[in-house]
């Protein structure tokens, strides 16, 4: 399964700064540890001209120039420096490579992502451009030049971050062509939530039990709402961040119930013949090694969903030889 990465653009953070960045590069070589696992990718840079497929273009000139206001990097959590355009870009490009590749193979994934808390016109919570949305909106682009004559890409977002997304969910309110799902703390941030089209906020510490029968019944909710026009690719935030170590999540979630979350979305959407993009989005655990071990296990989950995309594949040409009257053995 290709999965992208950019974890050697670090950002310019004061000390004791409670973003994890290093979690970054921990997932990478972890999962470089595992041979076969994953075909890692470093992630190239967005097209800036892409990033106005969603955000203002006031809005990305300040963040590309540095003239963001006191204000706007306090909302988004960091402070501006030349670094912070660069890795902002990649974050963006990781997403839309997988996305890309999900598209050919059924699963990829981003090694990080899942901004969701950027808005159109501004940045917030660690978030400064909308991956997701951005990536959605360079897919429906590119299927449209492909398929001019044909109905547009619909898409569905998974969003199984601890905290809503709340800048996606705005980006696409009233946009019928993209449908954005989201089970999340309903104490937790942000503490003023957007409509998206499904949302479902839980109680702090919630347990295994309430939030996974919450995921399956809403799941069911999703596929009969889509019914009509089933969406060709989804987005699938799997935040680590609502498990029990995770000093912002607050559902108390065991890494083992995370795991079920992964396989019952993955099952899913293979059953549905959607293929998804992956990112990791949030999470802040205690000891840090405990969020990797959450997030090795999605990865793993994911390329054995993969595999199965490969082997249906197969299955497919070996039908589509026979019908046309083919013999596979040489």
């Amino acid at each position: 399964m290709l999965a992208f990465h950019y974890d050697h653009l670090s950002l310019a953070l004061p000390p004791g700064h409670r973003f994890p960045q290093s979690k970054y590069q921990m997932l990478r070589e972890r999962v470089e540890g595992r041979p076969g696992l994953l075909r890692l990718r470093l992630a190239e840079p967005a097209d800036p001209g892409a990033l106005a497929l969603v955000h203002t273009p006031d809005y990305i000139d300040a963040v590309l120039h540095g003239t963001l206001s006191a204000a706007a990097q306090r909302e988004i959590g960091f402070p501006w420096a030349p670094s912070l355009p660069r890795r902002s870009l990649c974050s963006v490009g990781a997403t839309v490579a997988a996305a890309r590749a999900a598209l050919e193979e059924g699963v990829a994934a981003s090694l990080a992502g899942g901004t969701h808390h950027a808005y159109a016109d501004k940045g917030s919570g660690f978030c400064v451009f909308n991956d997701v949305a951005v990536a959605a909106r360079l897919m429906q682009a590119e299927w449209h030049r492909r398929h001019p004559d044909r109905p547009g890409l619909r898409i569905v977002v998974i969003d199984l971050d601890v905290h809503q997304g709340n800048g996606t969910a705005r980006i696409f309110q009233g946009d019928d062509s993209v449908f954005t799902f989201s089970i999340h703390g309903e104490k937790n941030f942000p503490f003023r939530k957007e409509s998206g089209d499904l949302d479902v906020g839980l109680p702090d510490a919630c347990g295994d039990g309430v939030y996974l029968d919450a995921l399956a019944t809403s799941l069911a909710e999703v596929w009969r709402r889509l019914a009509d026009r089933p969406a060709q690719l989804a987005f699938y935030l799997a935040g680590a961040d609502p498990h029990e170590g995770d000093r912002l999540g607050r559902l108390k979630l065991s890494a083992d119930a995370l795991l079920r979350r992964d396989r019952l979305v993955l099952e899913a959407l293979f059953e549905r013949r959607i293929p998804v993009a992956i990112s990791m989005a949030g999470g802040y655990g205690e000891d840090l090694s405990v969020t990797v071990d959450v997030q090795e296990r999605t990865l793993e989950a994911a390329a054995q969903s993969w595999q199965r995309w490969q082997a249906r594949a197969g299955d497919d040409d070996a039908v589509a030889h026979a019908d046309c009257g083919e013999s596979l053995d040489p």
